[in-house]
This record gives structure tokens, C-alpha cells and sequence, in this order.
């Protein structure tokens, strides 16, 4: 059987990268998923009875209403929710103005909060469920020029542990996986960004012990498994998923 057969998930940011591919995958493995984007998706979803996109700010209170409320009204409720909106701004701290920063927080950690408060009392009434944070190898290291982001994503993880805590008792696990270098439209801005993109891309992929960058699949596998009953004991976990990066020493250049 599938191991997510007739489970019920909200998955933000699912229109492309990350969040598209654990729609993707969940759906392959029975679920039924509520997604949402901040803008039409570039690559429409095949129509399929089994999933709801909407247009929505996750940093909004009233726009997670409309996105639970949807689920409810479709599928009957939600079991699994993984948080996965964010947005990533190349400043130092001294280059980043207070709007920036705001806008940041909202997205990548706001919208966490938000979600998850919405997410319990629906998880209660069906008998418990699972939150999946999705963190980054930058909250507990820093890549240059993301001053904002790698605190951000420091919030997320330490909130994925105190729902871990909280919430025990209500049969609610709460994990996050923490990416490295995934191959998404963030990282192509990125590459693109730099004086020579294919060079970037070479050396980047290089000093990873695994040898190459990760791809979005990469992160939906791991997303499976910690939905699933499969994970049914593990909860207030990081998960780095970064092709060893942060395993190795710093090496000689």
C-alpha cells in the first residue's frame, strides 16, 4: 500500500522546487494535497480531483484560514503539514533594511508559526498528526550574505523542536529537514548572479563529499519518510540533507 494512502497534506510553497516535488511525491504515495503559491505556478498542476491549489501569503493569518478551510472543505480535514514557503535575500546584516528583514522573517518563520497554530486543533480532532519544517544547512552554518535568512532559518528549527515538546501528547510529531545546496530556481538565480555561472556551478557541486549538489526529489524522499507511520517515534529532529557538507573539515584550497 502507499504509505501516505488517504492521509491528507498542506504543503506551502508547492508550485515549484522543493514544495513541487513533495506534491509530487505524495501524491504518487495516496495523499491528498492543498497547496499553495504566492503566484500563478510557471508549470500549471495536472488536474487531478486530489489536489487544491491556492493563491496565498502564508505570512498572512486570514490567507492560512482560507487554506485550512479549503482543505476541510475538500478532503475533510489535514494530517500532515509541511511547511516549505520561503524566500532568500543576499544581504549582509548591514545591507539589510528593516523592511527586508521584516519581509524575511514573515515568510520563512511567520508563516511557520502561523501554520502550525492552525495545524494542531485540526491534527486533535482527527487523533494526532505531523508537522515538516523546512529548515537549512544555513541554521547552523552561514553562507556569506544571507544574514537574514540564516536567522530565519535558526527560528524554524528552534520552533520545530518546542512544538516537538509541546505537543507530544496530542499525538503530534514535528520534524525539519535542513537542505543544503538543492538544484531549485533559487540556486539557477544564484549561479546566474555570479561572473560565470558554469564555473560556479562546477566548483560548487565539487566540494561536496557526495560530489554533487542535491536535487528537490532528494528532500521529497525524506519528506515521505517522516510523514509516514514509518517515523512514528522520531520527532524534535534536524535533518541535514547537504551531500556532507557540513560533515567535512575545511580543506586546503
Amino acid at each position: 500500500m502507499a504509505r501516505l494512502q488517504d492521509k491528507i497534506a498542506i504543503v506551502t510553497g508547492g508550485s515549484r522546487g522543493i514544495g513541487r516535488a513533495i506534491v509530487e511525491r505524495f501524491l504518487a504515495e495516496g495523499a491528498r494535497v492543498a497547496t499553495t503559491s504566492q503566484s500563478e505556478p510557471k508549470t500549471p498542476f495536472p488536474a487531478d480531483e486530489r489536489l487544491v491549489w491556492l493563491q496565498a501569503d502564508m505570512s498572512r493569518a486570514d490567507d492560512v484560514e482560507r487554506l485550512f478551510a479549503a482543505a476541510g472543505d475538500r478532503f475533510g480535514g489535514v494530517d500532515i503539514l509541511v511547511n516549505n514557503a520561503g524566500l532568500q535575500l543576499e544581504r549582509t546584516i548591514e545591507q539589510t533594511s528593516e523592511a527586508e528583514w521584516d519581509r524575511v522573517m514573515a515568510v520563512n518563520l511567520k508563516s511557520v508559526f502561523l501554520c502550525s497554530r492552525a495545524a494542531i486543533p485540526a491534527f486533535r480532532r482527527r487523533g494526532g498528526g505531523v508537522i515538516v519544517n523546512i529548515g537549512s544547512y544555513d541554521g547552523f552554518v552561514a553562507d556569506p550574505n544571507l544574514a537574514a535568512y540564516c536567522a530565519s532559518k535558526g527560528g524554524v528549527h528552534a520552533l520545530t523542536r518546542a512544538v516537538a515538546v509541546d505537543h507530544g501528547k496530542d499525538r503530534i510529531r514535528c520534524n525539519a529537514i535542513c537542505p543544503g545546496w538543492i538544484e531549485t530556481d533559487m540556486l539557477e538565480a544564484y549561479y546566474r548572479s555570479l561572473p560565470d555561472p558554469a564555473e560556479a556551478r562546477r566548483r560548487i557541486g565539487a566540494i561536496h563529499p557526495a560530489g554533487h549538489t542535491g536535487k528537490p526529489v532528494d528532500i521529497a524522499a525524506l519528506a515521505l519518510w517522516l510523514a509516514s507511520d514509518e517515523a512514528a517515534f522520531v520527532t524534535g529532529q534536524l535533518f541535514t540533507a547537504d551531500g556532507g557538507l557540513t560533515a567535512q573539515a575545511p580543506q586546503p584550497r
